[in-house]
């Protein structure tokens, strides 16, 4: 068994290449960060390979929780080689990063991606030269499109090179290197890579490398030496190297690479920026095409789509079932639960996939043509007042499809404090679990404007995580503003298969659970919404009725005091899709979304139904994203604050909408 990692820079179309070679679906996405832990997969077609995805990296000298994943890796786990991804078109930019990756010591594979794009810049690189300066061997890919895989797959297997590579550093940098290196050749520290990695990375600043030569007592001696060297040769030793290698690349890049001239127009990628970056129009385009999303999501093709899913599972298939179970003589309450509670509760959720659907396919569009890494740029400037940068945006974007993923991908952020008010911002955004309860709500008490009103709960679940984090900038986390820097990727045209596969590997994860949590609570409800101490009994005397009954006046100042909408909401905590399947089962309607929607009419006004979609918004995350707080903040503290503060202000949101807009009514 052999251990390769992939890495290379964010953009590079790394993730691209390891969905490639692995056959995997790993999430593809056009900005920096979207592969925040490593990732496995075998070869396709043979085992014997192992491809781990490292995160998207400039350097192994790490910043970010991210870049820390990747050093500590690579010191911790034995490789038996390097698959290095470089964007061709940017090849001094990849190339800084590809000598760190050969100073490791291990083979290294090159592959130089992109190369269509580096066409059109009128760039003609010599691969042969390149092969021979760098000692590696190089495949031209275009990933994206498949290009180059099975030249990859034909060197890995059987061109397996030695690594030779080196850079002298001058006489007096090559000195002190050679001396850290027998301080850590004679320690008791066992490593698997060059040893000479490890010192020009302790030169560095690697804080991963210094942690590792803490608890192996050999930092004081490096430490040492090093201070030593530069206060004599009044020399940095971090400056010293990144300024020689940056001048190696220029001498390499003089040799390998002919720039044609080509006519200076402004490509297609400059004029669209000039218009959806602009400063005056850059947010409102944002805003545009986000409505434009939840007008086709929710009434040109998504709702059309939820009648027939819903029409057959109400009709069709609650039918087949409740006839089959007559036809063996099933008791009555074996029916119910059947139909009632595990078709219904079930069905329920199932009906809104479509909805769900749509919109990621429309939102995984926007990822791969590049457009989403502009809108962090567009926000930056009004991000930094709130003490962040523009890179949270993300973090943010990825919450509407689920907030765990969003959480994770805060760790491409530098700073702590942003990082940690970026986590605490995520569960405000409406992840597709909230869409079913927007649906059933807006499709019944706004049907000629459900769009508009679901992009308004998207937009002030934006705008409360933003004035959560301006009140922590005035608080708790009180500093300087910070600098954001991120690449702007070039627009691509997304490949309608990777377009498809990117939906599904979201949606399956709703479906998922639709058969797994969804299902183990529609049977709970439906048993709490039957029997009471006394046995089975009418739903208004169930332990269902007396647990919604406790908790109902707690929601009567916001306009859905009813035991059945108070105890859907204590379900959701779970999931939020459960709030729907809880509402199936609860207010009687069987399979049917149709007869739900005409139940909810008479409990609901239209401004209670806005405040309870506010409340489901805002109040606490599910249970897997309360747990994922915890995990990537590591503080309980942060935890509980995360669902105190969510919680009450759910409650006061929904209480101003509600009884506010009494006035008006």
């Amino acid at each position: 068994m052999s251990t390769f990692a992939l890495a290379g820079n964010p953009n590079s179309g790394k993730t691209s290449l390891f969905n490639l070679l692995t056959g995997s679906r790993q999430r593809v996405g056009n900005w920096p960060g979207v592969t925040v832990e490593k990732v496995i997969g075998q070869l396709k077609g043979d085992m014997k390979y192992t491809i781990v995805d490292l995160p998207g990296l400039y350097s192994l000298a790490p910043i970010s929780i991210d870049e820390q994943i990747a050093s500590r890796y690579m010191i911790e786990e034995k490789l038996d080689g390097i698959i290095n991804i470089v964007d061709a078109s940017n090849l001094e930019r990849n190339l800084y990063f590809t000598i760190q990756l050969l100073e490791y010591g291990k083979p290294l594979f090159m592959a130089l991606n992109m190369m269509d794009v580096a066409k059109e810049k009128g760039l003609h690189i010599d691969l042969k030269q390149l092969e021979e300066r760098l000692g590696v061997k190089i495949s031209s890919t275009v990933a994206r499109k498949g290009i180059g895989k099975e030249d990859i797959i034909h060197k890995l297997k059987n061109e397996i090179p030695s690594n030779a590579f080196r850079i002298n550093y001058g006489e007096a940098m090559e000195s002190l290197i050679t001396e850290l290196e027998e301080i850590l050749e004679q320690s008791s520290m066992k490593v698997h890579y060059s040893s000479r990695w490890f010192a020009i990375q302790f030169l560095e600043g690697n804080l991963v490398i210094e942690e590792a030569a803490k608890q192996s007592g050999i930092y004081e001696a490096l430490n040492k030496v090093k201070e030593r060297v530069e206060k004599d040769q009044q020399l940095n030793a971090s400056q010293v190297i990144q300024n020689i290698r940056y001048q190696w690349i220029s001498s390499l890049l003089k040799e390998v690479v002919q720039r044609e001239q080509i006519e200076t127009a402004q490509t297609l990628t400059d004029k669209i920026d000039r218009i959806v970056t602009n400063k005056w129009l850059g947010i409102p385009i944002f805003l545009a095409v986000m409505y434009f999303i939840f007008q086709i999501t929710f009434t040109w093709i998504g709702n059309p789509l939820l009648d027939l899913v819903d029409g057959f599972i109400g009709g069709t298939l609650s039918g087949w079932v409740e006839a089959g179970l007559i036809v063996i003589n099933s008791p009555d309450w074996m029916i119910s639960l059947a139909v009632d509670g595990i078709v219904g509760g079930v069905g329920g959720v199932l009906v809104f996939v479509p909805n769900i659907l749509v919109l990621f396919l429309l939102l995984s569009f926007l990822e791969d043509t590049g457009y989403m890494t502009r809108v962090a740029f567009i926000m930056d400037k009004f991000m930094s007042k709130m003490g962040l940068n523009g890179k949270s945006i993300i973090p943010m974007v990825i919450g509407f499809g689920c907030n765990i993923p969003g959480i994770m991908g805060s760790r491409t952020i530098e700073d702590p404090n942003e990082r940690l008010t970026t986590i605490l911002m995520n569960p405000f955004m409406s992840c597709s679990a909230r869409m079913p309860v927007y649906a059933l709500f807006a499709g019944v008490f706004f049907a000629n404007n459900q769009g508009l009103i679901v992009f308004s709960l998207y937009f002030l679940g934006i705008v409360m995580a933003i004035l959560l984090a301006f009140i922590l900038k005035l608080t708790k986390f009180k500093q300087s503003e910070s600098v954001f820097i991120m690449e702007l990727p070039e627009y691509r045209l997304p490949v309608f298969k990777n377009l498809l596969l990117h939906t599904w590997d979201k949606g399956k994860g709703f479906i998922r659970k639709a058969g797994t949590i969804i299902f183990s609570m529609a049977v709970l409800i439906w048993f709490l919404s039957n029997f009471s101490f006394q046995g089975m009994v009418d739903i208004n005397h169930s332990f269902l009725a007396a647990l919604g009954s406790f908790i109902a006046p707690i929601f009567k100042p916001l306009g859905f005091g009813d035991w059945q909408a108070s105890v859907a909401l204590l379900t959701g905590f779970l999931a939020k899709e459960v709030v729907v399947s809880t509402m199936m089962v609860i207010y009687g309607t069987g399979e049917s979304v149709t007869g739900l929607s005409q139940m909810i009419q008479g409990s609901f006004s239209a401004l209670s139904a806005y405040a309870y979609m506010v409340f489901v918004l805002l109040y606490v995350p599910c249970l897997a994203t309360v747990a994922a707080i915890k995990k990537e903040t590591a503080s309980w503290k942060w935890t509980f604050f995360s669902i105190g503060y969510s919680i009450g202000i759910a409650w006061l949101m929904a209480f101003i909408i509600y009884q506010v807009g009494k006035l008006f009514i």
